[in-house]
């Protein structure tokens, strides 16, 4: 799931900039009380839009966060219970009403004030447009009380409702704006230029350019209800990890967000210093399990053999210190993650066993990723060719396919691609957010798995789903277990999440979900 690269150093106006901003001094207050200071941040972009109805890839979501409030929040790294946002909140008993009521003072970078139909038409839009996040809100029904009062019915119980809501993809926008420049809350929706070029959020910034090859700039939302950001423009740069690293160690950038560990072990001194946390992220391979698209790798034994060819060790060492293997796919420090399992282990006569089975000779499999994304610092193209190496001495004759991510991602997401390396980032903390990796849903969809392939899984990812209190843990084991040993997808690698910054920088906050708010940097 994710960019282009700009392999050289920033550009000569940039590096003016950013050597302005780095250089220390007083903050400077612009007329309207704002910030002048300018904070310079590089990212390998991951990005396609920043309209937060269509916006899922990392860096999207990562700006969407600055840009948009959402209806409820996480505060700081704490990701275990939300907080009021917009809207304070209240859920029934049985878990399938939840009631939004609006709370203080908020303003679209308009002038104009956030409203209860500025939330409703927000929550329909990404649920009418139908893009990457509206399995967000599925069998949810998103009405207007009165003017203070929201109220979001869900078919099913659904408990991690409120953990769901902070995401930036829910972002609330100003529906008046929206609906002036072709927004709907249909498919019929043209909004989506007004996005990338104007931001009609409510959030400390808004969009000063941008360029979905090179560079994004924010500026101060003047509008904002909340304290005024340190940085009153904030320029993020699409450049690569190695460019990165340089840039920070100069005092060009104040922000990397793609070094991997065994970068930054040099760098906890002088200029930078290294702010790491848990990543909610986890790298993985996948298999299409229809022989159509599929072809070998649609067996399950093959899958199998796989698991047990795959020396997981030498795959977690790309990611170096802090980098763990989860058990299945929900990471590790979730309720319900795994920390092993035994169907998951390498182990060559195994797999040359279940090869066999399968009735595997050899025949070329074709492995998609995204040969332009890092993540945590692992770079997808390295996982691809280390497992290649890997599993090549068994006769598995892996062939790397690799795509840029503008296209790679089309590739995975038709469900006709026949095997790959990716990986997933949780939408909100917790285990609920895996059952996308079930049969019949969205990244089972994508492996081409469905219930009747599996009905034992997808019973299993029912009860999961249902579960509740304590049961609830037991419940996402036994879901990945069995996905285990009859589904599509082998978790390789939870990465740690890094970010470097200036040593100057103070209340630099990893959110594992929502990323880095530039507002609360100082």
């Amino acid at each position: 799931m994710k960019r282009t690269r700009l392999l050289a150093g920033v550009s000569t106006a940039t590096l003016v900039v950013a050597l302005a901003a780095c250089g220390g001094g007083d903050a400077g207050q612009s007329a309207s009380g704002g910030s002048t200071r300018t904070l310079v941040a590089n990212d390998a972009f991951d990005l396609k839009t920043i309209d937060p109805a269509r916006s899922f890839e990392f860096t999207g979501v990562m700006l969407d966060q600055q840009i948009y409030e959402t209806a409820l929040k996480f505060e700081g790294a704490n990701v275990k219970e939300p907080k009021p946002g917009i809207c304070s909140f209240t859920i029934s008993p049985d878990n399938k009403t939840l009631t939004l009521t609006m709370q203080g003072n908020h303003t679209f970078s308009d002038g104009t004030p956030v409203t209860a139909d500025d939330v409703v038409f927000s929550l329909q839009r990404v649920q009418g447009i139908g893009g990457n996040p509206a399995f967000l809100l599925d069998g949810v029904t998103v009405t207007k009380k009165d003017d203070q009062t929201i109220v979001l019915t869900s078919k099913e119980s659904n408990p991690q409702l409120p953990y769901i809501l902070p995401n930036p993809s829910l972002g609330i926008v100003n529906k008046k704006a929206v609906e002036a420049n072709g927004g709907t809350a249909d498919a019929n929706d043209k909004a989506e230029n007004f996005f990338n070029s104007t931001g009609a959020g409510s959030g400390p910034y808004t969009i000063e350019s941008f360029d979905v090859q090179s560079k994004v700039v924010l500026k101060t939302n003047e509008h904002y209800a909340g304290n005024k950001p340190a940085y009153g423009r904030v320029v993020i740069d699409n450049v690569d990890a190695a460019t990165q690293k340089v840039n920070a160690q100069a005092g060009q950038a104040q922000l990397a967000f793609s070094l991997g560990p065994d970068q930054v072990s040099d760098m906890n001194q002088g200029r930078t210093k290294v702010v790491t946390a848990q990543s909610a992220r986890t790298i993985f391979m996948w298999f299409n399990m229809t022989p159509e698209f599929g072809k070998q790798s649609a067996n399950v034994k093959f899958v199998q053999a796989m698991r047990h060819a795959i020396n997981y060790d030498g795959v977690v060492a790309l990611a170096g210190q802090g980098a763990t293997r989860p058990g299945g796919m929900v990471p590790a420090g979730f309720v319900g993650s795994l920390e092993s399992d035994p169907s998951n282990t390498y182990d060559q006569a195994k797999a040359k066993q279940l090869l066999s089975e399968s009735g595997y000779n050899g025949e070329p499999v074709s492995i998609l990723y995204s040969n332009d994304v890092s993540v945590g610092g692992v770079r997808m193209q390295n996982v691809a060719e280390t497992i290649q190496a890997q599993v090549q001495p068994l006769g598995i004759n892996l062939q790397l396919n690799p795509q840029p991510s503008s296209t790679s991602l089309d590739s995975f997401r038709s469900g006709k691609a026949q095997a790959g390396v990716a990986y997933w980032g949780a939408d909100y903390p917790d285990p609920a957010n895996y059952l996308v990796f079930a049969p019949g849903e969205s990244l089972g969809k994508r492996a081409a798995w469905t219930p009747q392939q599996a009905p034992e899984a997808d019973k299993l990812a029912k009860a999961a789903a249902a579960a509740t209190g304590d049961a609830r843990a037991a419940a996402y084991q036994a879901f990945q277990k069995d996905v285990n040993v009859e589904g599509p997808f082998i978790p390789l690698i939870q990465p740690a999440q890094i970010v470097v910054t200036s040593s100057e920088l103070n209340n630099v906050v990893i959110n594992p979900v929502t990323t880095t708010e530039f507002a609360t940097i100082s």
